[in-house]
């Protein structure tokens, strides 16, 4: 018996560089139960820049959810509008999560003045700024020197955006949530770039979360340079999954608490979809599965590799998510009054993950083929079993939307740290006038 997973990073039903990911609340929930998660946290994306006519579609879209949904909010530009949405998303929709693009250039991407702005709104609010950490400066400058050397494929997706570029971005956002004194989470940590700017602030007692993805842990780039397009196209994502190595290192960090918890950015198309990319890798639709395969993946790599104990497995995968987003106990615990989630892993039984027996509506999975120990063999989701021994009892209509509390508890004491540093100022001075 285990705490059912909570994956706190997903795409579902969303509208992307020209089309929508291929799986909706339904189909990306399904394969979420069949993998032993039983809640995740989707991303709203505004309409035209307006967070509440986002907010509308998303939850018309979830109102077939077959399992219990949260929602984080993007903000793709900065006004007064949106800064009077965010109060009301915080108090009135339960949203306690805003997340910004430092990548994207010329869609979503928003500049340092704006960040400042809204990281200050963020503290005020008691929700947490999450980023997608690239410089998205450097990743336009990459992507032309790619296209100008004639490298068109997915290889170029990879080798346009290295992880300097994430290091670098990582570090800015640390920096200014210091200068703010705000929490912040830095969502899909992919490089050792990204990790060792996240344990430096975390040293310093700085409160930064960090959340690797399944594809960072346990994926190379080396499938990037695959001579068939359908294949190679698969693990176009951004940030890139890195070369051999990095993943090891976000392991260990992992294992180590250096970072928290673990999701999954599924973000699915098919093969028919990632082929609008076929002459020029900036059109592939960027994204990977996960959502399925998550809690099967992180048992092998992480517990029975030794890394780390059923504790900590429980931690990563699901109270920690549940304590920063704030509903915890409700979610991540199997106590009374928790909603009973729950998941029987069973640990001596082997999965193998193919495209043909998954619950996504892809028609390709990027851990093709994978075996490995550590099988979700039932998932109760709410007290009722909606997954045993290979089957699927789901019903449209059933998720409910979780609504999230502000201020948890990563802005303890906040206020207190607020007065400190207002004291050491000694300033101003007072001086005597000049005598003229």
């Amino acid at each position: 018996m285990n705490h059912s997973g909570i994956d706190p990073h997903t795409h579902l039903a969303m509208d992307f560089m020209g089309t929508q990911t291929i799986d909706d609340f339904v189909s990306g929930q399904a394969a979420a139960l069949a993998g032993g998660t039983t809640m995740h946290i989707d991303f709203v994306i505004p309409v035209d820049g307006s967070l509440t006519a986002g907010f509308d579609q998303y939850i018309d879209k979830a109102k077939n959810s077959v399992m219990d949904y949260g929602f984080h909010m993007a903000v793709t530009k900065w006004d007064e509008t949106v800064s009077k949405d965010m109060e009301v998303m915080v108090k009135e929709k339960g949203i306690n999560s805003f997340k910004f693009f430092m990548a994207y250039k010329g869609s979503l991407m928003i500049n340092d003045d704006l960040l400042l702005q809204a990281f200050e709104k963020c503290k005020s609010l008691g929700a947490l700024a999450m980023v997608h950490a690239e410089n998205g400066d450097g990743v336009a400058e990459g992507q032309k020197k790619m296209i100008d050397l004639g490298i068109t494929g997915p290889e170029g997706h990879a080798l346009s955006r290295p992880p300097v570029l994430e290091g670098e971005a990582t570090a800015r956002a640390i920096r200014l949530a210091s200068f703010v004194n705000t929490p912040l989470y830095v969502v899909h940590v992919m490089s050792t770039d990204a990790m060792e700017e996240i344990a430096k602030a975390k040293k310093a007692g700085q409160r930064v979360v960090g959340e690797p993805v399944v594809s960072g842990l346990v994926l190379d780039d080396s499938w990037l340079w695959d001579p068939d397009f359908s294949i190679a196209a698969r693990y176009v994502m951004s940030p890139p999954i890195r070369k051999v190595g990095h993943g090891k290192a976000l392991q260990a960090a992992l294992s180590t608490g250096i970072l928290q918890l673990v999701g999954t950015d599924h973000c699915t198309f098919n093969s028919t979809q990632k082929a609008l990319g076929f002459d020029d890798f900036r059109k592939i639709p960027n994204g990977v599965n996960g959502i399925e395969e998550r809690m099967h993946l992180i048992w092998d790599a992480m517990v029975e590799s030794g890394q780390i104990s059923v504790t900590d497995y429980v931690r990563v995968t699901s109270t920690e998510c549940a304590r920063i987003f704030n509903i915890y106990p409700r979610k991540g615990a199997i106590l009374p009054g928790s909603d009973a989630d729950i998941i029987v892993l069973n640990p001596n039984a082997n999965y193998k993950i193919t495209a043909s027996s998954h619950h996504s509506r892809s028609d390709t999975n990027v851990y093709e083929g994978k075996i490995g120990k550590g099988k979700v063999e039932v998932t109760i989701s709410r007290g009722r079993i909606v997954w045993r021994h290979g089957n699927l009892n789901v019903v449209p209509g059933s998720g409910k939307y979780m609504r999230m509390s502000p201020f948890s508890y990563l802005f303890d004491g906040i206020e207190k740290a607020d007065a400190e540093y207002l004291a050491s100022l000694h300033a101003p001075v007072q001086r005597t006038s000049v005598a003229s």
